[in-house]
């Protein structure tokens, strides 16, 4: 019975290979039919995985055409190093580091939305934010309107990096440790350390008894990269 398990989980894993290959191939070709396949496949995954992991989820739609462009530039040069997904998911990160550095360095460059303005049409005083307010909800609004969830990940928002990643890749996106290891470029140790911190961050702040706890509260989850063994 044993035997009959090990060898039906191997022609799964050949079949899924095989089937990869194949649709890697077509993607190297020029396929508009895959590449059609490759958006309805990865589209939400990664749009979701860059709402969760930039400073502002507004950007996260620009973000995945970006990282889809990439796609599209890169796969010629794709030789199977990793799985399919696992190199998608680790163009997607490489654009969120990139899109969190560069709000950092604009941040205070930026216009204040506490600002006063004065309207063209009347003199009379307003403030910024009030011009901003999108009535609509975004997709990612819509997704997460329950009210745990959305409880959930407005505690997971304040989970500081790189441990928020690290939570979003193993514990809401399903990869194996040996994958996260991968898209972040550290060891199998630092994963399991930044997921066992990150969880107690996240637990500590779902158990705080006040809604608008802040991260400040949890600095001693906090850790410079440099300090991280890799």
């Amino acid at each position: 019975m044993q035997a009959d398990l090990t060898m039906g989980n191997l022609v799964s894993a050949l079949t899924l290979q095989s089937d990869e290959a194949a649709i890697i191939a077509e993607l190297q070709a020029g396929s508009d039919e895959a590449f059609a396949w490759l958006i309805a496949r990865f589209h939400q995954p990664i749009y979701s995985l860059l709402a969760r992991t930039v400073y502002d989820a507004a950007d996260a739609a620009d973000l995945t055409q970006d990282v889809f462009v990439k796609v599209f530039r890169g796969v010629g040069s794709f030789h199977g190093e990793s799985t399919l997904r696992t190199w998608i998911y680790r163009i997607a990160l490489r654009e969120a580091s990139n899109q969190r550095r560069w709000w950092m360095r604009h941040k205070q460059q930026e216009v204040p939305i506490e600002q006063e303005m004065t309207d063209s049409d009347s003199g009379a005083p307003m403030l910024l934010k009030d011009q901003l307010v999108d009535p609509g909800e975004s997709p990612y609004e819509m997704a997460v309107h329950a009210e745990n969830r959305a409880l959930v990940e407005a505690a997971l928002n304040q989970v500081p990096e790189p441990f928020r990643t690290t939570l979003i890749l193993r514990d809401i996106e399903g990869f194996v440790y040996e994958e996260v290891a991968e898209m972040q470029g550290v060891n199998l140790g630092t994963v399991k350390s930044r997921l066992v911190r990150g969880r107690a961050c996240l637990k500590a702040l779902l158990m705080a008894p006040k809604p608008d706890s802040s991260s400040a509260a949890f600095t001693e989850f906090e850790m410079p990269l440099g300090e991280e063994a890799r």
